[in-house]
């Protein structure tokens, strides 16, 4: 079974963006609360989250470097900068169905070919 993925391109320093938290806390305050929806949200709908730091590469930070936080799902670019948690889970579900109704047509068309 293919999981759903969730990535979120950012930085470990948030110093461009001028919100860097102080202390322990890693990023800025968008970041932390991207990443505190997703946290909720992956607690009742399991799928994998990833964080790409974006410095680690030069093609990544030339796209994303004012664009940060971006939230892909399943490869595709679902929001920036802030995310809303109902329709996070909204676009969470719908790739879900889509993998399963995937999922269903392909053994349908192996079970026809035999």
């Amino acid at each position: 079974m293919t999981r759903l993925v969730v990535e979120v391109f950012a930085r470990p320093d948030c110093s461009p963006c001028g919100l860097a938290g102080r202390g322990t806390d890693r990023g800025c305050r968008m970041c932390k609360e991207v990443r505190d929806v997703i946290s909720r949200v992956n607690g009742a709908i399991p799928f994998h989250f990833k964080e790409v730091d974006i410095t680690v590469n030069e093609d990544l930070l030339r796209r994303y470097r004012e664009d940060i936080p971006t939230v892909f799902i399943n490869g595709k670019k679902a929001f920036k900068f802030k995310v809303d948690e109902s329709e996070f889970r909204k676009r969470v579900r719908k790739e879900i169905i889509k993998a399963g109704i995937s999922r269903l047509n392909s053994r349908k068309t192996n079970q026809y070919a035999r």
